[in-house]
């Protein structure tokens, strides 16, 4: 019997590793000691950030990435090509791709890509990524995605200085219909659909600012969480300002499980 499409999850594919947080009063100055208040270890990664965050708020999802069963400072190869190929594609409704190591993240989008076309469109799963770094290696996975997350780091570093200027700079690069996101953290999030469309989100900074460690994470999983339930893009993009800009009112992420944002 085929899996019913509510059934399908959402892979995240990319980083995992161990982020260690110290809490100061401020920001030390250069060269200056400051007493830590707490320090706490966590679980980190663009794509594993997101995956948690798509759980909290209620997505079935699943996570590959390379994990290290040894000493936390051990290198740890990125996941290949070959390691993708052994992915059950059917269990899958969409798929998100944290933009890494480009060479073998290309074979892995053309594997699906053929899935999509030997399957009803019904049964054609969703490829989105994130291109963070400002990488040019990167820059290839742009035309590879239906939706594209692109960071504020990247327009700067192509020569763009406002969200407006990276969606008419960047669109040219995306394949055609594809969805361009752009946060621009206190200035929100701007975004262009499949036909061009301009959108844009304030942001919705918390009333005490304590943690923005994830909130880029957060943003992408909340879009990415309300476009794979079918919300329009608008929707979509408020929605992920909003859990983004409330992530950056406490520790971690579990409390994005208790947010009532709709």
């Amino acid at each position: 019997m085929a899996r019913r499409e509510e059934q399908k999850k959402i892979l995240c594919v990319g980083l995992v590793c161990l982020d260690i947080i110290s809490v100061v009063e401020q920001f030390p100055r250069e060269d200056s000691d400051s007493r830590c208040l707490s320090q706490r270890w966590q679980r980190g990664g663009n794509a594993s950030n997101s995956c948690t965050v798509l759980s909290l708020l209620g997505s079935p999802c699943a996570f590959m990435g390379s994990l290290c069963a040894g000493p936390v400072a051990s290198n740890i190869a990125e996941v290949t090509s070959e390691d993708f190929d052994a992915v059950d594609l059917s269990a899958f409704k969409w798929i998100h791709w944290e933009g890494r190591n480009a060479d073998e993240q290309l074979k892995m989008m053309a594997r699906v890509e053929r899935h999509n076309q030997a399957v009803v469109p019904e049964q054609r799963i969703v490829l989105s990524v994130e291109i963070e770094k400002p990488r040019e290696e990167l820059y290839r996975l742009f035309p590879c995605a239906d939706v594209v997350f692109a960071s504020k780091d990247v327009a700067r570093h192509l020569g763009f200085g406002t969200p407006a200027d990276a969606l008419r700079g960047l669109r040219p690069r995306l394949r055609p219909g594809a969805v361009l996101i752009c946060a621009w953290a206190e200035r929100g999030a701007d975004a262009a659909d499949g036909d061009g469309t301009a959108l844009h989100s304030d942001a919705f900074p918390p009333e005490r600012l304590l943690d923005t460690l994830g909130a880029g994470d957060t943003f992408n999983a909340a879009v990415i969480h309300r476009l794979a339930g079918g919300a329009p893009l608008p929707e979509a993009l408020t929605f992920g300002c909003k859990v983004a800009g409330a992530k950056c009112g406490f520790h971690g992420y579990d409390d994005i499980a208790r947010l009532a944002l709709d």
